[in-house]
């Protein structure tokens, strides 16, 4: 049984997690396993979902002097809007790659502002050889909790016409900061789905209907002290349970130099992908991104009902 084994990998991670530099990083660990291995599905698919989603907070550091260091703080907790974009324009297209190499369709959360800037980032998720979801992030990258209705509808007005530029029709969404509000004006602007707010406690593996938008609700963030063996017993978890396994990241969630990124790419990512590959191949699960997969789990409630 792949739960079973999932709990008998706990004993592993201890001392693969010595060189860890977040002291937290073996505490998610460690209860993420058994509570999803303890829950009970909410909702089964025929086969199990991977799901990846990448927020691009920045994407271009010209953002960070165009915004003059004053949106820093709704980007980052102690790295600069710059840095934050310098980050992502050298680390995504290794990033991209990655999911490309593999065959692996991932939902893109593009920040509205880069589509009025000079940037090759948006062209080149348009020109993978995937079908990627372009999804929002947002437009200033602030928290939507903190807006009224109006400056909310402001936003999703502005993502809608620099989105439209390249010919894109936003339908996931994904809350800078992950602050989640406003769900009604998503409705209003036609998207789908979005990515609910998570952490240790409420992670979790399904989808859920809240009015006429999907919740693909997030099941973990992946940080640079993510381990290989540690992912592949969650997806074991939603093999077994036929359940989604949401997976979501910046390009910075993987170091704070390009150096770090790569590493982590090369060595957790891709190995993570070679994995699910392998298991997708068995017709054990699906790669989905958050719009497919909110399709499906809809289909499946509305035959329910």
């Amino acid at each position: 049984m792949k739960i079973k084994e999932a709990l008998q990998n706990l004993a592993v991670f201890p001392s693969e997690s010595r060189n860890l530099e977040l002291p937290d990083a073996l505490f998610s660990q460690l209860l993420h396993l058994p509570k999803f291995a303890m829950e009970m599905p909410r909702l089964q698919f025929p086969k199990a979902l991977l799901i990846f989603s990448v927020d691009i907070d920045a994407g271009n550091k010209r953002l960070g002097l165009i915004n003059g260091g004053k949106n820093d703080s709704n980007v980052h907790n102690y790295i600069n809007e710059y840095k934050i974009g310098e980050l992502e324009e050298q680390g995504f297209p290794l990033l991209l790659e990655a999911f490309n190499s593999f065959e692996v369709p991932v939902t893109f959360g593009v920040r509205g502002q880069l589509t009025g800037i000079d940037s090759p980032l948006i062209p080149l998720i348009l020109n993978a050889p995937v079908k990627h979801d372009i999804g929002s992030h947002g437009f200033t990258h602030k928290k939507f909790e903190d807006m009224s209705q109006k400056e909310a509808e402001d936003e999703l007005n502005m993502i809608s016409i620099g989105m439209n530029k390249y010919g894109i029709v936003p339908k996931s969404f994904i809350f800078p900061r992950n602050s989640v509000s406003h769900l009604e004006s998503l409705q209003k602007f036609g998207y789908e789905c979005y990515r609910e707010s998570g952490n240790l406690l409420n992670d979790g593996m399904y989808i859920q209907r809240k009015g006429l938008l999907c919740d693909v609700h997030p099941s973990l963030y992946i940080t640079q002290n993510a381990q290989v063996t540690f992912l592949k017993s969650l997806l074991n978890i939603a093999i077994e349970k036929r359940t989604p396994l949401h997976l979501w990241c910046h390009t910075w969630s993987f170091g704070e130099t390009i150096a770090q990124i790569k590493e982590k790419i090369d060595c957790v990512l891709i190995e993570f992908l070679r994995y699910a590959k392998e298991e997708e191949e068995k017709n054990l699960l699906q790669f989905d991104t958050m719009l497919s997969a909110s399709r499906k789990a809809r289909r499946l409630i509305e035959r329910a009902a």
